[in-house]
C-alpha cells in the first residue's frame, strides 16, 4: 500500500510540473516573444490593393500586424473609411476583395487588418473578444485590447497620408461581428461613426452578473456612452443553421438562442429593455436582410446602405 501511494505522489508531482511547464511555455510563446510579419517600410496608400505591417501597440514591438487596403482612384481626403473586420478564419484579404466594387462604386478607402494567430482554431480571446484578458484569464492593458490596435491603425494612415478625418465606419462579419458589438461595448471613446456587427456567432449581453464575454462582469463599460454610438445589428434572415461556420454551443451561449439570428435580436432586445429601464439615449438599430444566410460578401453589400447615409 505505501509503495502505491509513493507511485501516485510522483505521479502526481510530474503531471504538476508537466502542467507547470507546459502553462509557463504557452505564456511566454503567446505574451512574451516577438510574432507578426515584418515591419515594412513607411509610405503612403497606394491607389488598389495595397498592404503594409505595423506595429500594432504603440509602446512595445512584441506584435506586429498586416493591413490590407483599397483606394480607389477618386478617393481624397475627408472621403468615407471603412475599417473590414474579417471572421474566424482571419482571412482579412478575403474580406478586402468583397469589398472592392463596393469601395468603388461608393468611394470608400477600405482597410482590413488581418489578426493572424497559428492557434485561431483553439482562442478566440485575442480578436473577437478583444483581448481584453489573456488566455490564462488576467486582465490585459487597456493599450493591447484588439480595439485599440484598430485605433492604432487609424493614426497611422492619418498621419502617413496626411488625412484630416476624424472618423472612421466599421463592419464585421461572423467572429468580426463580434468584435464590432464588443469594440462599441467596452471602447465607445474610439472614433466609429458607423458600426455594423453582421451575423456574430453569440454576444455580450449587457448583464453584470454574467462573466464576459457572455456579459460584463468583471469589465469596465460605459453603456450609457456606447448607446450614443450608431450601432446596426445587421442578421441575415436565413442565418438560422448552426451547423453553419463556428457555432459556440456552451450553456450560456445557448441560453442567447439556437442560432445566430435569434442570438442577434435577443441582444438587441436586452439592450433596448436596458435603455428603456434607464431612459437613455439610443442610436442602435437592427436590420434583418432577407434571403440571406451566413455570407459575408452578401451582407456586406447590404452593409453599404447603412454605412454610406
Amino acid at each position: 500500500m505505501n509503495k502505491f501511494f509513493r507511485v501516485l505522489k510522483k505521479v502526481i508531482l510530474y503531471t504538476f510540473f508537466i502542467l507547470l511547464f507546459l502553462s509557463i511555455g504557452g505564456y511566454i510563446y503567446l505574451y512574451v516573444l516577438p510574432k507578426g510579419p515584418q515591419i515594412t517600410q513607411t509610405s503612403k496608400i497606394n491607389v488598389g490593393k495595397d498592404s503594409f505591417v505595423i506595429y500594432a501597440y504603440k509602446d512595445s514591438e512584441r506584435k506586429s500586424i498586416k493591413v490590407w487596403t483599397y483606394k480607389p482612384e477618386s478617393w481624397n481626403d475627408k472621403d468615407k473609411i471603412v475599417f473590414v473586420m474579417h471572421g474566424g478564419g482571419r482571412n482579412a484579404d478575403d474580406y478586402l476583395n468583397a469589398w472592392v466594387e463596393l469601395a468603388n462604386k461608393n468611394n470608400l478607402l477600405v482597410v482590413a487588418p488581418e489578426f493572424e494567430n497559428k492557434f485561431s482554431k483553439y482562442t478566440t480571446n485575442d480578436y473577437q473578444e478583444g483581448n481584453l484578458f489573456t488566455f490564462f484569464g488576467a486582465k490585459n492593458p487597456k493599450s493591447e485590447w484588439a480595439y485599440t490596435v484598430v485605433e492604432n491603425i487609424f493614426d497611422y494612415i492619418k498621419t502617413v497620408n496626411n488625412m484630416t478625418n476624424e472618423q472612421y465606419n466599421i463592419f464585421g462579419h461572423s467572429a468580426g461581428g463580434q468584435f464590432v458589438h464588443r469594440m462599441v461595448m467596452f471602447m465607445p471613446e474610439s472614433r466609429i461613426g458607423t458600426a455594423v456587427a453582421a451575423n456574430s456567432g453569440f454576444y455580450s449581453l449587457p448583464n453584470e452578473e454574467l462573466q464576459f464575454p457572455y456579459g460584463v462582469k468583471n469589465t469596465e463599460t460605459d453603456l450609457q456612452k456606447a448607446y450614443n454610438k450608431r450601432l446596426v445589428i445587421l442578421l441575415g434572415e436565413l442565418d438560422n443553421d448552426p451547423s453553419l461556420g463556428t457555432f459556440r454551443t456552451t450553456d450560456l451561449a445557448m441560453e442567447q438562442g439556437g442560432h445566430r439570428l435569434e442570438r442577434g435580436s435577443t441582444f438587441f432586445n436586452a439592450n433596448k429593455e436596458l435603455k428603456n429601464k434607464n431612459n437613455w439615449t439610443f442610436n442602435w438599430e437592427i436590420d434583418t436582410i432577407k434571403n440571406v444566410g451566413h455570407d459575408y460578401k452578401k451582407m456586406s453589400e447590404n452593409a453599404i446602405n447603412w454605412i454610406k447615409n
